[in-house]
């Protein structure tokens, strides 16, 4: 490992590391604009120059070579006009925007011009001018600004894998554009605006909203999908702004996806914030006290086999974990919270990824089977994407064909394929065994099915065979925490397709649905339904009784992703109106009932939970689920995979109460029936 001394202070850094990591290591920091530690290295802003003995010029350090012996200065006259000089030249162009730029506050080119710029201009031609460039509307462009860093250009085709964006014309004439100027395809795009490092590409949906200063910043964690990406949530007010990415190595790495990034304008859109009760056919505002009264009239007395409860996937462990307890006191075991019907439970290792996210870069084989990873968790498919990049992995997909970003066999598209594999009649059998890490990732769309716990059982199966990790990807943030605490049918329970056939034939009086809307609520026939969630939507729109809560950003909650991490999310503002946290609504409502339950603050609940699942007291780590279990085999239909979802932008009640992803709907289908016609 060479040794670099910089600015007097000896320092040890790996093999192929740059001058610019090598000053880091030492604690000095080197000013950059292209330069980022997940992208290629362009070297082409020059802002990180620095001297080094023996070299008759300054040096690009972030280009540049660590070398043994490396004698690096940072601090001298000539650094500090080179530096100088590049800024001079930066901003001979640059407009002098940043009263009313996105940006200010948060823009490296603004930072850095106080400790390398100057206070006068010896230029005096004209400033260049750039058309706006359209990206979309998650992406707002004022390419005057642009400094030609590329960090664009180079996560669109290295990170997101749709190099979409590129360089036009030659010197002074150079643009960064998509082209033809068409909108970003990736889940990802709006990540280069957090790469962008003056205000060339800003946030379209919050332009001229609010300045950085002005926010309340709280980390919290996503629940768009099962990733949890972590995430920073800036409040004005009551009001939640903007939803940033935080870096979490393990999980997110510091990318988030667009879907989890821009649904806060749905957070105040067709919110539910009083309780309402249904009479005579319409629902009518109430208080508190009503509509807990015209609950306990329909389930006091009520039968438990009577009695059915759907627990929703966007909601926290401590709310999973009160209608649990209330449920198991009103003697029902009718209780799931596998909306989608999918034929998951029992052995925990059976139903989460156990390789963990960021095993996935470990792996030299990976066989994605009824998956669509790009819509279902787009972090995990740029990780796949970025082991792609790294070379010596072999992918195989088993299910419908997408464009996922990166190379791959397409196998088969249904169960014949799975079990060609299985015999070693498929070719894919050979590099799985001869894998020295080789995983499986078993997505929804094979679980979903009729036959999904025999797909389970034969894809569990398959990894015992090849020594191969094992891995659910869920597409509910709330799942895998519901599936720790047990929120499945007990003794002659019934699951979801149970209560609604139940609730069809009348068997079913009483269906209490918490955050639940992704039913096909006509199937409730006449049963008395109770709805406890956020948003007017399908749920609301057919319950008797609703009872308005809290979205994520507005209660502290435990989430489990898809690898079985427990994280914390944390109330970043407070409930519109009379609506209050859901733990809390089922804990007064059981007293209501005649059968409170034991606790009446969050750290009771979640000391509650923690004796049900002692993992769940290990926040923010991975607890080991042990060895995979022998599931008992069954016939698998022969019908091909289906993929779980058909509009990424709006899978669930908040983002479909989203202006901005309606929009990105809209954007999305119409270039669909281009490309088709097209075709």
């Amino acid at each position: 490992m060479p040794k670099v001394t910089v600015d007097g202070i000896e320092v040890e850094v790996e093999a192929g590391a740059t001058l610019l990591q090598a000053c880091e290591a030492a604690g000095v920091e080197i000013p950059r604009f292209c330069y980022h530690e997940r992208l290629s290295i362009a070297g082409n802003c020059r802002m990180c120059l620095v001297e080094v003995e023996k070299s008759p010029k300054p040096v690009a350090s972030c280009a540049m070579p660590a070398t043994d012996g490396a004698i690096v200065r940072t601090t001298t006259e000539q650094v500090k006009r080179a530096r100088e000089g590049v800024m001079e030249f930066l901003l001979i162009n640059h407009p002098l925007d940043c009263p009313i730029c996105d940006q200010g506050g948060e823009c490296d080119l603004q930072d850095q011009s106080m400790a390398y710029g100057v206070d006068g201009s010896r230029f005096r031609e004209n400033k260049r001018a750039v058309e706006e460039k359209y990206m979309g509307p998650l992406v707002k462009t004022v390419m005057t600004r642009c400094i030609q860093c590329t960090r664009c250009v180079r996560f669109a085709t290295e990170v997101a894998g749709t190099p979409e964006i590129g360089a036009i014309g030659r010197g002074e004439d150079m643009e960064i554009t998509t082209y033809l100027e068409h909108a970003l395809t990736s889940e990802l795009s709006a990540n280069v605006v957090d790469l962008c490092p003056v205000g060339a590409l800003t946030f379209r949906p919050f332009a001229f909203t609010a300045r950085p200063w002005e926010l309340r910043k709280t980390e919290s964690v996503d629940v768009m999908d099962a990733v949890g990406s972590n995430i920073r949530v800036d409040t004005r007010g009551s009001e939640v702004m903007r939803i940033l990415p935080r870096i979490n190595e393990d999980v997110n790495e510091e990318w988030i996806s667009d879907k989890t990034r821009f649904i806060w304008d749905g957070l105040k859109t067709q919110r539910l914030d009083r309780p309402y009760v249904r009479e005579d056919g319409k629902l009518r505002e109430a208080s508190w006290d009503e509509a807990f009264a015209a609950i306990a009239a329909r389930l006091k007395g009520a039968k438990g086999e009577r009695i059915a409860a759907i627990a929703g996937d966007l909601i926290a462990a401590e709310e999973m974990k009160a209608l649990k307890d209330l449920w198991a006191k009103l003697g029902s075991t009718n209780i799931d919270c596998r909306q989608d019907g999918a034929k998951l439970g029992g052995a925990r290792s059976s139903y989460i990824f156990n390789s963990t996210i960021a095993g996935i870069e470990d792996a030299d084989a990976i066989l994605i089977i009824g998956a669509d990873p790009r819509r279902e968790a787009p972090i995990i498919n740029a990780r796949i994407r970025k082991r792609f990049r790294a070379g010596g992995v072999k992918i195989g997909v088993v299910g419908p064909r997408h464009d996922l970003t990166y190379d791959y066999d397409h196998l088969g598209a249904g169960t014949q394929t799975l079990k060609d594999i299985a015999s070693g009649a498929n070719a894919f059998a050979e590099v799985l065994k001869n894998a020295k890490t080789p995983i499986i990732i078993v997505g929804q769309g094979a679980l979903t099915r009729k036959d999904g716990a025999a797909v389970l059982a034969a894809a569990t199966s398959l990894a015992k065979a090849t020594n191969a990790g094992f891995n659910v990807l869920h597409m509910a943030a709330a799942r895998v925490g519901g599936l720790d605490l047990g929120l499945v049918p007990g003794e002659g329970g019934r699951d979801v397709a149970g209560i609604l056939d139940g609730a069809t034939k009348g068997e079913i009086d009483v269906v209490y649905l918490l955050g639940a809307d992704e039913i096909d609520t006509a199937k409730l026939g006449s049963a008395f339904v109770i709805y406890q969630g956020t948003h007017g939507d399908a749920g609301a729109h057919r319950a008797d009784v609703i009872l308005p809560g809290s979205a994520y950003t507005e209660k502290d909650g435990l989430y489990v992703n898809t690898e079985g991490r427990v994280q914390r999310g944390q109330r970043a503002a407070f409930p519109p109106g009379e609506a209050r946290e859901d733990w809390a609504i089922i804990r007064a409502l059981s007293a209501v009932l005649g059968v409170q339950l034991p606790y009446d603050r969050l750290d009771q609940v979640r000391a509650a939970i923690e004796a049900d699942a002692p993992h769940f007291s290990h926040v923010d780590e991975i607890v080991p689920a042990g060895a995979l279990p022998d599931l008992a085999s069954g016939e698998m239909d022969a019908a091909p995979f289906e993929t779980p979802i058909h509009d990424f932008h709006l899978t669930n009640p908040i983002a479909r109460a989203s202006k901005v992803m309606a929009t990105c709907s809209a954007e999305t289908a119409a270039a669909r029936r281009g490309n088709q016609a097209a075709e």
